[in-house]
């Protein structure tokens, strides 16, 4: 129990940094904007690391599918995003999805592959269209491939720790943990 708890207090620690702010897409519109966009926000490290450690948990086809859907689905609330169209309550939903996938991960809950691609894409295309909302006039694909390589290494990244943490014998409750801990860091940003 000790080495689960400070585990996790590292873990909590490490994920804790500020949420500070990107660098500006419509000035820095380049592959390497995109790719530390999403490592430089918490709420996208945890949301996709979230989809990672919720494909591990469910395992399965669902280890690739959860993670693709994601992706391709940020792909297309980016593009729409660029071409004009009007996508209501964006920040709520970016803020919604870090604590309903955190709680997902937190209960254990096992979707069918289909539902859990459906879930994720939801909360994805809200994080694509974020992604294009403040790109500008920069360059629009450098940018969108950097951001979907950062955002499909971070899917690896949870992926990797759900599976490593589950090799342990009380793996499953400190994937649980993680998930309490991303729920309530996403309540935290929507307080704070």
């Amino acid at each position: 129990m000790k080495k689960i708890l400070s585990l996790a207090a590292a873990l909590l620690a490490v994920s804790s940094a500020p949420a500070f702010a990107h660098l500006d897409p419509a000035e820095h519109g380049s592959l390497m904007a995109g790719f530390t966009h999403p490592l430089s926000g918490l709420d996208h490290m945890l949301v996709m690391v979230a989809v990672g450690l919720w494909a591990a948990q469910i395992g399965g086809r669902a280890l690739w599918v959860g993670p693709s859907a994601f992706v391709s689905t940020m792909a297309v609330g980016f593009a729409l995003a660029l071409a004009g169209v009007s996508l209501p309550f964006v920040e709520p939903a970016i803020l919604a999805s870090i604590v309903a996938l955190g709680l997902l991960v937190a209960m254990a809950v096992r979707f069918e592959t289909v539902a859990c691609a459906a879930v994720v894409g939801v909360f994805a295309l809200f994080h694509g269209y974020a992604h294009g909302g403040e790109l500008g006039a920069a360059g629009a694909v450098p940018f969108g491939t950097g951001f979907v390589i950062a955002t499909a290494l971070l899917h690896a990244a949870g992926i990797g720790l759900g599976l490593g943490i589950g090799r342990l014998s009380a793996g499953g409750v400190l994937s649980r943990i993680l998930g309490g801990i991303t729920a309530l860091a996403g309540l935290a940003l929507i307080f704070n």
